[in-house]
């Protein structure tokens, strides 16, 4: 098993390198394993994937839950994983580095703190002076913590891509690692983004006719998924079990089992 110093400086070369790379989200060790036995180069924990796990919605996980889940993830792998820390579960700078130096005991190799507080955006310079103490914590470190640095207006619905562009370049100047935008929906919003930072800069593939070849093209460096695939698979669940609540057949079982759906997976992971 690959050291955390070691996954760290993983995760920075895939960061720093040319090619881009799909980092998809685990909600839980089986998950990640599978993630992983299927080739996958890196993991990024899913806040909302994890609150569904533990019966909780987006937003309602401690920090405490999302440490147990970051050290099982890291334990239960060979390749590195960045965390979604939410806010940094802090309102104040303090916080925020307390947070990064918490979690960096885990075992993960970075973490993104949003800008976003629950209820509205920070203000600039507050969300600006946040990063700027998850940064100095993270470089505090005896390894390369990648700081993700990601403003929420565009997935908050507040459609400023000054703002949002204005924003990332000051998370820039402050220090971190790698830009991140949720919410970009098109090639040529990436495009706009990319053009006016020099961090790489990391998506959620958002748009299901946008492939990967066009968010590389239009600079995307990274390009995860978030929730989505716990929401799927919590989704064909929920459509099984609806099946055979209200009709009583069990058709959602076909061409489904353990040989030939996760076993194999598993044992190779």
């Amino acid at each position: 098993m690959p050291t955390q110093a070691q996954k760290a400086e993983t995760m920075k070369a895939l960061h720093e390198g040319g090619e881009t790379f799909l980092i998809p989200g685990p909600w839980d060790i089986a998950s990640a394993r599978v993630f992983e036995a299927l080739g996958f180069k890196a993991l990024a924990t899913t806040s909302g994937g994890l609150a569904y796990a533990l019966g909780k919605l987006d937003g309602q996980v401690t920090l405490e839950e999302k440490a147990a889940h970051c050290r099982a993830l890291s334990e239960a792998t060979s390749i590195p994983i960045t965390a979604d820390l939410e806010n940094g579960y802090a309102h104040d700078a303090d916080g925020v580095a307390e947070t990064i130096r918490h979690i960096a005991g885990t075992g993960v190799v970075g973490g993104s703190i949003e800008d976003w507080n629950g209820e509205d955006i920070y203000d600039f310079n507050h969300a600006v002076e946040r990063i700027e103490a998850a940064v100095e914590a993270a470089r505090s470190l005896d390894f390369p913590f990648a700081v993700i640095g990601r403003c929420e207006n565009l997935l908050r619905k507040k459609n400023d891509m000054d703002d949002t562009i204005r924003r990332l370049k000051a998370y820039e100047a402050a220090g971190v690692d790698v830009l991140f935008a949720p919410g970009l929906r098109t090639a040529e919003e990436v495009r706009t983004v990319v053009d006016e930072i020099s961090k790489p800069l990391s998506v959620v593939a958002m748009n299901p006719d946008l492939t990967l070849a066009a968010l590389a093209e239009a600079g995307a460096r990274r390009v995860s998924v978030g929730g989505g695939m716990a929401v799927a698979a919590y989704g064909t669940l929920v459509d099984g079990a609806r099946e055979m609540k209200e009709d009583g057949t069990f058709t959602w079982m076909k061409g489904i089992t353990a040989e030939n759906a996760i076993e194999p997976l598993l044992k190779k992971g």
